[in-house]
């Protein structure tokens, strides 16, 4: 490890007793690797919905606090008092962010793996903000070769809760699904995965440009919720699909309800008798994302076989076999530069991530919108 560094930052967020939250990138002497362990220099990691729920969740970053150095910049922000229960569990933890990304590795814990020293790899470790990470070597997937880390930074959040969908919706018995924020980095893959496999797809979005983004790359089936006509929209495209499972990054407001009863509308009409209880057939939409922070509200409309739930890419993971879970990974593995590409509006140092003004944007949760964090620049 003669060309490493003797240390390294890392970012970390810790929610304090008195009500704030401090964000403060430190730097700490350099982890060596140990057996089965590799360290890698971090070169990209993207900023994910799942990255601010930890990093900043409900604190007042308008009116932030700076402090530290240049190099090593703090951040103390006032929480809201109705938010301060969210934080309790994780009250006086200093935690590191960063879920997922990409780098090159340059030490290897022992002789076995030195072969990998050099090599492009990304993993999903919990602490990408950073400018090195010891990682196990089995959470170090190999990029293609012709893969850069920047192509490969965003390999596994979005790529594998595309694919999730898709399985959740064979293994339930659907056969067509409903996506809402539906231009999203995410929202884009889910439409060339089902293009692909052949499944029909109504997406739902908020603008009329993020609705040709999406006709752009062959979606058969958009809807804008902003349109004075959206709901007849949505139960002729749901008529037209047959969709019965939708995933639902918006979380709060009505939205969910209104899939759920243009759902039951189009399985109405095609009941042979009346039924006080409305269809039989289970309507199902899984919330796993919250860009709307107030209650969901189902209304009295959409009968007595539905279903609201959360999801999350991990608990579903741990419910499927190694087998497909090696699959899946394989196939974003395989598709990195075509089906699961990600783009990025901005790329953006370590010390910027605690600038309040660029903090601003990449919180704005813009469908989108993606942030890259770039520890090398």
């Amino acid at each position: 490890m003669s060309d490493v560094p003797a240390t390294t930052r890392k970012m970390m967020s810790k929610a304090k007793s008195d009500g704030t939250l401090d964000l403060r990138l430190e730097e700490i002497p350099m982890p060596t690797p140990k057996p089965g362990e590799l360290l890698v220099r971090v070169e990209a990691s993207p900023i994910n919905p799942s990255d601010l729920g930890l990093f900043i969740g409900m604190a007042d970053y308008a009116n932030a606090t700076k402090g530290g150095t240049a190099e090593l910049p703090t951040l103390s922000m006032p929480v809201p008092q109705f938010a301060r229960g969210m934080y309790a569990p994780r009250l006086d933890q200093p935690l590191t962010v960063g879920n997922e990304g990409a780098g090159i590795v340059v030490a290897a814990g022992s002789p076995d793996h030195e072969g990998m020293i050099g090599r492009a790899v990304a993993f999903a470790t919990g602490d990408l903000y950073s400018d090195y990470c010891v990682v196990p070597v089995p959470v170090a997937i190999p990029l293609p070769d012709g893969v850069s880390p920047r192509e490969g930074a965003s390999s596994f959040v979005n790529p594998m809760t595309a694919l999730s969908m898709t399985e959740v919706m064979r293994r339930e018995g659907h056969k067509a699904l409903i996506h809402t924020a539906a231009a999203s980095n995410l929202g884009q893959m889910l439409n060339k995965i089902c293009i692909a496999d052949g499944i029909p797809l109504v997406n739902i979005v908020r603008k009329a440009e993020q609705a040709e983004i999406l006709k752009g790359i062959g979606a058969d089936y958009v809807v804008n919720s902003q349109d004075d006509d959206f709901f007849p929209q949505l139960v002729a495209a749901i008529e037209a699909t047959g969709a019965t499972l939708a995933f639902d990054a918006v979380g709060g407001g009505g939205l969910a309800g209104s899939i759920i009863t243009a759902m039951e509308l189009g399985l109405v009409k095609k009941m042979d008798e009346y039924s006080r209880y409305g269809s039989p057939v289970m309507k199902q939409v899984y919330i796993y994302g919250r860009l709307d922070l107030s209650p969901s509200t189902i209304p009295p409309s959409v009968g007595m076989a539905w279903g609201v739930g959360g999801f999350l890419l991990p608990n579903f993971l741990a419910t499927i076999s190694q087998e497909d879970r090696m699959k899946m990974g394989g196939r974003v593995m395989a598709q990195l530069k075509t089906t699961f590409a990600s783009q990025y509006t901005d790329e953006i140092s370590l010390t910027d991530v605690l600038n309040p003004d660029i903090i601003a944007k990449y919180d704005a949760k813009a469908t989108g919108t993606k942030f890259l964090v770039n520890p090398t620049k």
